[in-house]
């Protein structure tokens, strides 16, 4: 069964490299998409001058920055692996990882698969310790990036549940795998972040089941380049609720 991951890039120069690296030591049939997404901080020279010739990777050079979501609809038009995974370029998610992922799909025992951040932690605990930090005005153990997310990604579990009676615990999650024969199936019409929760409802509608596995995080903020911010949290609600009534 072979794998065909899914980069998204847009300016990623310190991380690139890194993550290449970690994804080909992942001992698994595999083909790397690396999508540039008209990178300008020197990633795409990087991917140039590096990987050019390497035939474990396929390159993709968007001519104008169109998005997250547009530069993963550009990569799956090069898929060849009957297993897709999305993988971000930074290093917030272990491609070690990935195995546990396809697990399920190499088994038959489900067709999508998302990597959850929130399986294994105690919820209650959890937000007593943020409160707590919060109020000693001191760095909470789990880190004040992955924090400032849990209620609102929280908040898009509901909503998935509510809208489309899927029980998950981490909608928002980078790491989805899919049979590649689903995504052929998904008209996916988002350009920048929105991937997340359409390709959420797309699923649900279609009646597949996901499947939730437990996985590692190594959350980043906005000063070292996270590009998520509330706003994007927003929208996600509003394409929940957009694609529980259209197509």
């Amino acid at each position: 069964m072979k794998l065909s991951i899914v980069i998204p890039v847009h300016n990623e120069k310190n991380t690139i490299e890194e993550i290449i690296k970690r994804i080909k030591a992942v001992d698994l049939d595999k083909e790397i998409i690396i999508v540039d997404d008209k990178s300008t901080d020197g990633t795409r020279e990087i991917l140039r001058d590096r990987f050019k010739n390497d035939s474990s990777i396929r390159l993709v050079f968007l001519g104008r920055n169109k998005g997250k979501s547009f530069a993963i609809r550009a990569g799956l038009t090069h898929v060849r692996g009957e297993v897709v995974i999305i993988q971000d370029a930074d290093l917030e998610y272990d491609p070690k990882d990935y195995k546990k992922l396809i697990e399920p799909i190499r088994e038959n025992r489900a067709s999508v698969v998302y990597g959850s951040r929130f399986m294994n932690i105690n919820k209650p605990l959890y937000m007593r310790r943020w409160i707590a930090s919060k109020l000693s005005n001191k760095s909470c153990d789990m880190g004040h990036a992955y924090l400032s997310n849990f209620l609102g990604i929280q908040l898009l579990n509901f909503l998935v549940w509510a809208l489309y009676g899927a029980k998950i615990t981490d909608e928002a999650t980078c790491y989805k795998a899919f049979k590649a024969e689903v995504l052929k199936r998904v008209k996916i019409r988002s350009r920048r972040f929105e991937f997340c929760p359409e390709i959420t409802a797309k699923v649900c509608k279609m009646g597949y089941k996901i499947h939730e596995v437990p996985i590692s995080y190594y959350p980043r903020t906005a000063e070292h380049g996270k590009k998520l911010n509330w706003k994007d949290g927003i929208v996600a609600i509003i394409v929940l609720l957009k694609y529980r009534f259209v197509d």
